[in-house]
């Protein structure tokens, strides 16, 4: 049976309290995984993936500015959301995990991995973290950023009489019209806060705007990802953020600079940006990376052990 809402817990950051679901936290001593889900979303992406991964304790925060994590003021902005990540780790007991992390996650997995290498094992990129192209003689600042990202974010300055009607707005969402599920609608029904007929979107425009700003990478960011030596999976949806055939990122540019040195790319066929996390193939790929990487990490951290 799915576990669509895990138990939550309360950790202290800047500014008050940030919120953190947690799945399968009943064995001592079991693998750990962070997830980060993306820009408008919140930690209810990732139930299918934690059903796939029973004996891994999956630890996935509402990032700052979002679902029960949105009374956060700022500063927003990546490198506050890798900030907020090691303080989560360090509620938890977790010194060393692996990262998967969807989308904007996936940014903020490069930087937590970047500024905070010693808390990273390896990372698994889902459809984002490498920057996005900018239309020609446009600049990050001046892009209209709900234009960009579409339904998703044009809600967060709607309001909507009753939950089944934001569930119908989620249902004529191109990427979700024919993948609707039990996960879907309790990952909507979770975003929704506020009193009928005045209920709101979890999600702070402001928290997206700032973030927004810092998917078209530049230099810092770009020396980030040349300084990252852990090992790194990117998973490329075939289709987009509306569930076009045109996907977030083109055939072949995760081979292109900028990158991560050494990084796996593997490619999900029949998923869009979002069935990517919300669906069973896309959900079976993310968990067959993760095992591997953890694999992968038990067998480094053994012959660590056995050469010292």
């Amino acid at each position: 049976m799915i576990t669509v809402a895990p138990p939550m817990i309360a950790v202290p950051v800047d500014g008050g309290e940030l919120a953190v679901g947690v799945w399968n936290d009943t064995v001592p001593g079991q693998p750990a995984v962070l997830a980060i889900h993306g820009i408008t979303a919140n930690h209810r992406c990732w139930p299918l993936v934690a059903e796939r991964l029973p004996a891994v304790r999956i630890i996935a925060p509402d990032l700052r500015g979002r679902g029960a994590s949105n009374t956060l003021s700022a500063p927003f902005g990546l490198e506050q959301h890798a900030r907020d990540l090691v303080a989560a780790l360090d509620h938890v007991g977790e010194q060393r995990v692996v990262v998967m992390a969807h989308s904007m996650g996936a940014f903020v997995a490069v930087l937590l991995a970047a500024r905070f290498p010693e808390r990273v094992a390896a990372l698994v990129l889902v459809d984002g973290g490498l920057p996005l192209e900018l239309p020609a003689g446009q600049q990050p600042q001046s892009l209209d950023h709900t234009a960009i990202l579409g339904p998703a974010a044009q809600r967060l300055s709607m309001q909507f009489e009753s939950s089944e009607s934001y569930r119908d707005f989620w249902r004529r969402h191109p990427a979700f019209h024919d993948h609707w599920n039990a996960v879907v609608e309790g990952y909507v029904d979770y975003d929704l806060q506020g009193t009928a007929p005045h209920l709101r979107p979890s999600g702070v425009l402001a928290a997206v705007s700032a973030d927004v700003v810092e998917l078209y990478g530049g230099a810092e960011y770009e020396d980030a990802l040349a300084s990252i030596h852990a090992p790194t999976t990117f998973l490329r949806a075939a289709r987009g953020l509306l569930d076009e055939p045109q996907a977030l990122y083109p055939a072949g540019r995760a081979l292109r600079e900028p990158t991560i040195t050494g990084m796996q790319v593997v490619e999900v066929d029949d998923v869009n940006h979002y069935t990517i996390v919300f669906g069973a193939v896309g959900a079976d790929a993310i968990a067959s990376s993760v095992r591997s990487a953890l694999l992968d990490g038990v067998a480094i951290e053994t012959e660590r052990m056995e050469s010292a």
